[in-house]
């Protein structure tokens, strides 16, 4: 448009001015602001410490920890021991159906452990506060075996009192006063029955046997499973009857056939356990690491001569507990020994004490350390100590086709090899146990390593089973084993069996790798071995007793040159000569000592300079 002339109001020529838009602020989230039922998520999830301090942070949060017991029944306490100053946070959460805090109390009471008591009526105090707390852990104990019963087994006081017979007389007396058969409190007293029962079954006595049977049979009519299966037992009606039956060859087909489906179903329903996730938890620890403790508990179980369902079992328990919890690297070894200590009470009629199993450490930790990793330790696994390892499908395996001694003591031999290999928990334990028994027929040259008996009974066929004996192998045999600080190979497992017990099968010549796989048709890959972490002096800090830096000679001349970890035991660096000047004096001190308590032959409460 000419000069002078007014614009339109088009939208090129005129714009109106555009209205002012006010910017919301965005809404601020905070923690009060967060619904009440996320809001209890989140205080259940904290350490009991923390939740003393988000109490005192606004009266919300005050009424909401107050007011729900469920915050204080999930309550952490990890790392965390009773004492006088936590003693009303540990009852409070134990009352409120926290599993942790009633383990720990139990435990402290039991050893008066972090709870320091007079020494008048110690033991009749400390033991009626265990009984207590005990029987509350077995109320909350739902999915593991009941397992009080450990920590007051016998050895008992002969004469003084006895903290352990406190706690089973009070027990006793708390059955007794429990009428109901029906609901929680008929579970509960078939619980503690089952727990008096197996306290009684290992004295000596007749009349204490006969009282655990009749405790065992009332257990049962109160509904506890386990002692139903113990009275099964007791009649010759095992679990491996099944795989006596499957086994038999002059059965009906139809009897048969069950018991086949049946032993099958168990093996199938075997889960791997995958323990290379230790290794996220664990941020300080390496493969290399794992295997000199394991190696080392190898040892404690010869020089004790445990069983291998007790060596398979603590190292379970080992690798279950540092899935859960970090460790600190000097802290590794008294996870090891604590869950061995734990293990031979569940299983073995000779048990591992306390005051022992720090002398097996060469006294680098105190009693009080033992005691309280145990505590972390059950706590942390919510009480399920007994898990299926690879002997107990073995020992089913053993009883479905008749098997040779030397064949049998080969496939225990390469089950044991198998616990220092993480690489290997990609199978299942009982997988591992068919893989360890068809290896040790083909390294025997059998002539039919897996008949179709085998492959029905356990539904594993050849085809499956070759790439975990070809693995097996490898690692068993083929690559070479680590080496601790001094570049001394671990070979703990193979000393082992150079026993006459095992008619010496570790030193059979074994087939090479290539033969193996040129057997089972599988194409040999000539790799090198996995290359092993170097080892460090900061590895010789994690499992390292004090004596472990002194020149010292080892008692049998056959361990000298080959001995596998640099943790030794104190018995194992002494020759035959100090040994024998020095018998006396171990028997005395391992087997005498009086404990916390007075007379308690266990030798359990003894304290550093008693």
């Amino acid at each position: 448009m000419k000069g002078g002339a007014l614009h339109c109001r088009c939208s090129k020529c005129f714009a109106a001015p555009p209205k002012r838009r006010v910017k919301k602020r965005p809404r601020v989230l905070t923690l009060l602001s967060l619904p009440e039922d996320v809001l209890l998520y989140i205080l259940e999830c904290l350490p009991a410490v923390d939740i003393l301090s988000m109490r005192e942070v606004h009266p919300h949060l005050r009424s909401l920890v107050d007011t729900h017991s469920s915050v204080w029944a999930r309550a952490c306490f990890q790392d965390v021991w009773p004492s006088p100053e936590n003693l009303k946070l540990f009852e409070r959460a134990a009352e409120c159906g926290n599993f942790e805090a009633c383990v720990k109390l139990g435990i402290a009471y039991l050893y008066n452990e972090g709870l320091s008591m007079s020494d008048d009526g110690r033991a009749e105090v400390n033991g009626l506060k265990a009984s207590h707390f005990f029987s509350m852990t077995e109320r909350l104990n739902s999915g593991a075996d009941p397992f009080v019963w450990l920590f007051i087994r016998p050895p008992w006081s002969s004469s003084g009192s006895c903290c352990k017979a406190v706690v089973f007389d009070s027990l006793k007396d708390d059955c007794r006063d429990v009428t109901s058969q029906e609901g929680g409190e008929g579970a509960l007293k078939g619980s503690i029955q089952y727990c008096l029962a197996k306290v009684l079954s290992m004295f000596e006595d007749e009349g204490r046997k006969r009282e655990a049977l009749g405790m065992l049979e009332s257990s049962a009519s109160n509904g506890c499973l386990h002692s139903s299966y113990l009275l099964w037992e007791m009649q010759q009606k095992t679990a491996i009857s099944l795989a006596k039956a499957s086994g038999h060859k002059n059965q009906l087909s139809h009897e048969q056939r069950v018991s086949n489906e049946l032993v099958s179903q168990v093996f199938q329903t075997s889960l791997p356990i995958n323990k290379t996730s230790i290794f996220t938890t664990q941020k300080g620890m390496n493969d290399t690491m794992r295997y000199i403790l394991i190696d080392w508990l190898v040892e404690v179980a010869t020089m004790k001569d445990f069983s291998s369902l007790c060596l398979h079992m603590t190292v379970g328990m080992v690798d279950r507990y540092l899935k859960l919890r970090s460790v600190a690297r000097t802290k590794l070894q008294l996870v090891g020994i604590a869950c061995m200590v734990i293990c031979t009470r569940f299983i073995s009629k000779e048990i591992l004490t306390i005051r022992e199993a720090v002398w097996l450490t060469d006294n680098t930790y105190k009693y009080e350390d033992l005691v309280r990793m145990m505590g972390e330790i059950i706590s942390a696994l919510d009480g399920k100590i007994r898990m299926p390892t690879v002997v107990d499908y073995k020992d089913v395996l053993s009883y479905l086709i008749p098997l040779d001694r030397n064949t049998l003591h080969l496939c225990s031999y390469i089950s044991e090899l198998s616990l220092l290999y993480t690489e290997l928990s990609i199978y299942s334990p009982a997988q591992l146990a068919a893989s360890s028994l068809l290896l040790a027929r083909i390294l025997h040259k059998q002539a039919l390593p897996w008949p179709a008996q085998l492959a029905e009974s356990t539904g594993f066929t050849l085809e499956r089973l070759t790439p975990s004996v070809v693995l097996l192998h490898k690692k068993c045999f083929h690559d070479d084993a680590p080496k601790d600080y001094r570049q001394v190979s671990l070979t703990a497992v193979k000393q082992r069996f150079h026993d006459e017990l095992y008619d010496q099968i570790s030193k059979e010549k074994v087939m090479d790798h290539g033969q193996l796989c040129a057997l089972l048709g599988v194409p040999y890959q000539d790799a090198e071995s996995a290359v092993l972490l170097p080892i460090t002096t900061d590895l010789h800090s994690f499992l390292c007793s004090p004596s472990g830096n002194k020149t010292k000679r080892r008692r049998e001349d056959s361990i000298q040159e080959d001995r596998g970890s640099f943790v030794t035991t104190p018995t194992a660096e002494l020759s035959n000569q100090e040994e024998a000047l020095l018998g006396d004096f171990l028997d005395w001190s391992l087997e005498t000592s009086c404990s916390g308590y007075e007379g308690d032959q266990e030798s359990e409460g003894e304290r550093e300079g008693d």
